[in-house]
């Protein structure tokens, strides 16, 4: 088979003198080229930091820094100002608006105790409101009217006719309750009964009862302790179970929290306990560590009870009324269980005291 000739040869081509020099020009001016890309590149590369385009720019925004090196670099992702933590809380939201409210009742209790009563009286209608809205998102429609009279005078009655007066009131608002749904008769009276007389009995009676130890003599003190123990039992729980939680209580009803994080709530309040008995309430060390560990208990119950609550609800918060935290009832549920419960035990654990 003959030899093929290059393109153009032919029997009445006649190549160039120069045609080798052409040829050697074309391949160094493509070298150059190739080599002036390279460099250019390099250049690129190397000052892609000061330089990247906008694209580049939201990338990293978007993925946040980047550690490693090489195709092994992996980024880690920044939180955005505002965004959720890692427990679920907008953190400094949550302290703000934590210190906010703190600070009234801490007022109120100390200085102005028909007061304290009234704020109290207020976060219990926000929260019975609330616990009211989310019932209708099942179509249960609680009888707003004798539901609210209730909880406006369960406080007040507590405080002024003491036990006495709390279970007249508690009586009567349920009285009321049956007396409205028979006068003012609708669908499912049964469900509505039932839930206006859960919403009474579960957020105003039992704030009541820390209306019971405001009447007696240093009564204060321990409700003060009270709140500084829940306060303790949120801190420690949510800082030990967002870097440390890994088994989950009741992965059915709150996924979040772990006994992990519960370890943490009874190791802080023990501590907090512990200060609070002996320097303000003046009582031996035990009874602030038995006090400790029962408010970390009940209000913890208190905390999954109202996250069963929402889940069969189909709700995530309460309300919003809150920012970093919710709703009020969001709020009130680890109170809610804790107020009976230091009732209970100052009752038999301080003598004297009521």
């Amino acid at each position: 088979m003959a030899d093929h000739d290059p393109p153009g040869a032919g029997p009445g081509h006649h190549p160039r003198p120069d045609a080798g020099t052409d040829d050697a020009r074309a391949v160094a001016f493509a070298g150059g080229t190739a080599k002036a890309t390279a460099q250019q590149a390099a250049a690129g590369a190397g000052t892609a930091s000061d330089t990247a385009p906008v694209s580049g720019g939201r990338r990293r925004l978007r993925f946040g820094r980047s550690s490693g090196h090489g195709l092994f670099r992996r980024r880690r992702p920044i939180r955005e100002p505002g965004k959720p933590s890692r427990a679920g809380r907008n953190l400094p939201a949550a302290i703000g608006v934590g210190a906010g409210l703190l600070i009234p009742v801490l007022v109120g209790l100390f200085f102005f105790p028909i007061v304290f009563v009234g704020i109290v009286t207020l976060f219990g209608a926000f929260g019975v409101w609330e616990t009211c809205r989310a019932l209708e998102l099942r179509r249960i429609r609680v009888p707003l009217v004798p539901t609210m009279a209730g909880t406006l005078v369960l406080p007040f009655s507590a405080y002024l006719g003491g036990a006495e007066g709390l279970a007249a009131a508690a009586v009567f608002s349920v009285l009321g309750l049956f007396l409205w749904r028979a006068l003012d008769p609708a669908p499912d009276a049964a469900k509505s009964l039932m839930a206006g007389t859960f919403a009474v009995l579960w957020v105003p009676f039992m704030l009541s009862f820390a209306m019971l130890l405001m009447r007696a003599e240093g009564g204060f003190l321990v409700i003060a302790t009270l709140l500084l123990l829940v306060v303790a039992n949120d801190t420690f729980g949510y800082l030990i179970g967002a870097f440390f939680g890994k088994h989950a209580m009741a992965p059915k009803i709150s996924p979040k929290k772990s006994w992990e994080g519960f370890g943490g709530s009874i190791g802080g309040a023990l501590v907090v306990g512990g200060l609070c008995a002996v320097f303000l309430m003046g009582q031996p060390l035990w009874i602030g560590l038995v006090l400790a560990v029962a408010i970390v208990a009940s209000a913890t119950a208190g905390d999954l009870a109202e996250s069963m609550i929402k889940r069969e609800l189909g709700v995530k918060d309460m309300g919003t009324i809150l920012p970093g935290h919710g709703g009020v009832m969001d709020r009130l549920d680890s109170i809610v269980l804790a107020s009976p419960m230091a009732y209970l035990l100052s009752a038999t654990l301080v003598p004297g005291l009521l």
